[in-house]
């Protein structure tokens, strides 16, 4: 068996890994990176994550039929895809290896491609293999043929005319919303009796009222006790589909790791453990990316990359405990998206905070757009009037609350908002009524 020597071994394509792979390879260092399917060359986000189903959801958004939108999907995924391939394993010191690798030692990878066994030694280890939906154990949903997950979700030919959602997360949410948009019938089953716990009363209350105006159907409180290939028996209903999207989580992809050869800690959710410049339990082997835990979001996977790269070619002041503030959107119809602390949090907390809030309504951009849902929301420091936390739930919020965040990083008063010049007509005005709508 061969034996290749490289300083740099990256498992895993993904974003992390290969901003990683072509900055060693301009710094002068070989990279290897291996990766066990050719079609996730890239990651999760281009292949099967944010990119192709914000594609559908917008595609949904512009009444484009199913058929249309996947064409555009995989279009887009194409583009995205070979950019992400070419980006880094054209440059010059970076290496492509196909297959399963799996730990002999902290510093020695077995490589399985069919066949072929090959062995590799480095000196760095970066594990950037990320997370895959969860299966829950429910009966007859492995036998089901019509069990899909947001992966399958977003490869099929035919659009379902009943489509089934267990789980009510961000992620079944986004699903739901496209597909009622393209002209499924919906329906979600959430074993949890209360609707988004971790948004405020208000926010939640709002989106389960448009959701189901739009037509999907939300039942909560009810645990799914067995799938078949066209049911779901659930709280002791049943339930038709020709589809069943199961939407309960997702999990690191660890199982052929075999962490343990190299000495590799999880933490207590499953995830590998890692202190704050994302090294693992052994020194020479860092995890970047979803299968880290956390929240699992493209854009931490490049600030994962920054805090390595950081380490390894800069002055080691960046730290995964810097990043206090990380703002995320749900792709919903209108989008939801938040930063920093809400209601709930600051009282748990026991944070004093001015409150500030508005309806969308009155936002001129709202109008333009025929979609006036919405409610936007803003927490402040009392003594410093420095912005807390925002939520944010109307149109194009996702642009939105990078204002906030960039104010909020800048430890900027909340008056600077208030008082912004912005182009007319944008949701970004809204920040002007916002700030001026305090909640005695």
């Amino acid at each position: 068996m061969e034996t290749r020597h490289f300083k740099n071994i990256i498992i895993g394509f993904g974003k992390a890994g290969r901003a990683l792979a072509k900055t060693l390879s301009q710094h002068g260092e070989e990279a290897l990176i291996i990766e066990r399917d050719q079609a996730m060359y890239g990651g999760t986000c281009p292949n099967v994550g944010c990119a192709p189903s914000k594609t559908l959801i917008v595609a949904g958004q512009k009444n484009m039929n199913f058929s249309e939108a996947m064409a555009t999907k995989y279009k887009v995924r194409e583009i995205l895809y070979n950019g992400a391939y070419h980006g880094a394993a054209d440059e010059p010191l970076v290496y492509v290896m196909d297959g399963i690798a799996r730990f002999i030692n902290q510093e020695t990878l077995e490589v399985v491609n069919g066949d072929k066994i090959s062995k590799v030694i480095g000196e760095r280890i970066f594990i950037n293999t990320g997370a895959t939906p969860v299966i829950p154990e429910i009966s007859g949903i492995q036998e089901s043929k019509n069990v899909i997950t947001s992966e399958g979700a977003m490869e099929l030919s035919e659009l379902p005319k009943k489509l089934v959602i267990i789980g009510a997360g961000y992620i079944g949410l986004e699903f739901a919303g496209m597909f009622n948009k393209f002209g499924s019938k919906v329906t979600i089953l959430e074993p949890h009796s209360t609707f988004l716990p971790k948004e405020d009363d208000d926010i939640s209350r709002e989106i389960f009222k448009d959701l189901k105006a739009s037509g999907v159907e939300i039942h909560l409180g009810v645990k799914v006790e067995k799938i078949t290939d066209s049911e779901v028996l659930a709280g002791g209903q049943t339930y038709s589909a020709d589809k069943i999207l199961v939407a309960t989580g997702r999990r690191p992809n660890i199982t052929d790791l075999n962490l343990e050869k190299a000495g590799v800690e999880l933490s207590e959710s499953g995830y590998i453990k890692i202190d704050d410049d994302l090294k693992t339990s052994t020194e020479n082997i860092w995890a970047l990316g979803d299968v880290r835990g956390g929240g699992q979001f493209y854009y931490l996977s490049t600030d994962d990359f920054r805090i390595v790269n950081n380490q390894l070619f800069g002055d080691h002041s960046r730290k995964l405990s810097d990043r206090t503030l990380v703002p995320y959107s749900v792709f919903i119809s209108p989008t939801l998206s938040r930063i920093g602390l809400d209601e709930k949090q600051a009282k748990k907390a026991g944070v004093n905070y001015r409150l500030f809030k508005m309806a969308a309504a009155p936002i001129v951009k709202s109008k333009v757009v025929q979609d006036t849902r919405g409610i936007l929301k803003a927490l402040v420091d009392p003594k410093t009037d420095e912005i807390l936390g925002a939520t944010l739930y109307h149109e194009d919020s996702h642009e939105v609350i990078n204002l906030v965040s960039l104010a909020m990083k800048m430890h900027t008063p909340y008056q600077i908002l208030r008082d912004q010049i912005f182009t007319h007509p944008t949701m970004g005005e809204g920040l002007n009524d916002l700030f001026q709508n305090e909640v005695k």
